[in-house]
């Protein structure tokens, strides 16, 4: 069993809130960690599942059911299903008030959850489950080469062989087009969908154009927008939005675009091996969002990450701010020794960060300036985050 990094601080919300609420994208291991952790708080659970016949049989009149149940822990796993409930469950929370009355599970992120944060005010927390993140996995050799590879959802990251783990991959995938996109609003020709994810992949780690989007699949732009907010909204892929400054600069204003989960990515690629990584033309941009996905997940809740683009050439791949001020100015290399560009230089310049950092896969760690650090993904987590 790895360990999540979020256990502790699960147990603590469990130990406070009324409802505790753990979303994240499908087959990301919150059932198995929600189960896990009820165990600690000493009281006995019961399990539901919203997309099991029987299990939503048993709601029929949820009001008599949790009554019955009012001294146990309920987990309602993809509470997306039936949101209907979150009144439910306030009413029962306002007649007995105490920490661990339920565990929510949800495939989609609180504001997708219709009705949550209005029902539940004051009574629910929420916490993401992201997939296997590189600082949880036990040490073995070449692990972050694997982990890129594969990504971090347990059944690809852990599947006994790279077909398999390709086969879970392709499912997966299948599953999110033909199911769970359309439940949660996205209602569109399949094939679109899947060319729209695939275009996503192959934009990965560039500027977000909406217009050449729309343009391929003869959509509007307006559509486009909405259709990659639900597709965020459920964990697939993130929108890294643009620093802005008060210099007197043209910054970019679009955000660049990733598909979240480095094996998802890998697999719409059709990057199979590592000697297909190796030698694809989207290798770079494939580790910078690998590295930004990685860090994002360990940031302390108070810090938001950016990236930093001028018209004029100052560029930087990762800007972590807190209070309004850049605390960590990150530019990210898929070299043994980086090279700094003239843009990078001016950025460092711009910002102004108190700690500024080149992220490269394997290097050792060391000052290339008074002010810019080298080091590995693994050691700058486990050591400068």
């Amino acid at each position: 069993m790895i360990e999540r990094f979020v256990s502790g601080k699960l147990k603590s919300l469990l130990g406070y809130f009324p409802v505790t609420a753990i979303v994240g994208p499908r087959q990301v291991g919150k059932t198995t960690l929600a189960r896990l952790i009820v165990k600690s708080i000493k009281k006995e659970s019961i399990y539901i599942d919203l997309e099991n016949d029987k299990d939503r049989a048993k709601l029929e009149d949820p009001i008599l059911f949790f009554e019955n149940n009012m001294h146990k822990c309920v987990i309602l796993d993809e509470i997306q299903r039936m949101p209907e409930l979150f009144p439910t469950l306030r009413s029962m929370i306002d007649q007995k008030r105490e920490a661990g009355r339920f565990v929510v599970l949800g495939s989609a992120s609180p504001d997708l959850i219709r009705d949550s944060s209005e029902s539940l005010a004051g009574r629910i927390a929420y916490i993401e489950l992201s997939p296997f993140n590189i600082s949880e996995l036990p040490k073995r050799k070449e692990k972050q080469q694997i982990h890129w590879l594969r990504g971090g959802f347990p059944d690809a990251y852990l599947a006994p062989s790279d077909e398999l783990c390709s086969d879970w991959q392709m499912n997966f995938i299948k599953t999110y087009v033909e199911r769970d996109l359309p439940a949660l609003g996205l209602n569109v020709d399949r094939n679109i969908l899947r060319k729209l994810w695939q275009m996503i992949a192959h934009s990965h780690g560039s500027i977000l154009n909406m217009a050449n989007l729309g343009k391929s699949l003869e959509l509007s732009i307006n559509t486009i927008k909405r259709y990659l907010s639900l597709m965020e909204a459920a964990f697939l892929i993130r929108q890294l939005q643009p620093y802005s400054t008060n210099m007197k600069k043209r910054l970019v204003k679009s955000p660049k675009i990733f598909v979240r989960d480095s094996g998802i990515l890998n697999h719409l690629l059709n990057i199979n091996s590592w000697e297909e990584m190796e030698g694809h033309p989207m290798l770079g941009n494939s580790w910078e969002g690998y590295v930004i996905e990685q860090i994002i997940q360990k940031l302390p809740k108070n810090t938001e990450a950016y990236f930093y683009r001028t018209h004029d050439g100052s560029e930087m791949d990762l800007v972590l701010v807190q209070a309004n001020k850049v605390v960590n100015s990150i530019e990210i290399k898929y070299a043994s020794i980086p090279q700094l560009t003239k843009g990078n230089l001016l950025a460092f310049e711009d910002l102004k960060a108190k700690n500024n950092f080149v992220i490269t896969p394997n290097s050792d760690d060391y000052l290339i300036s008074k002010n810019i650090r080298v080091c590995s993904l693994q050691t700058f987590i486990g050591e400068y985050l």
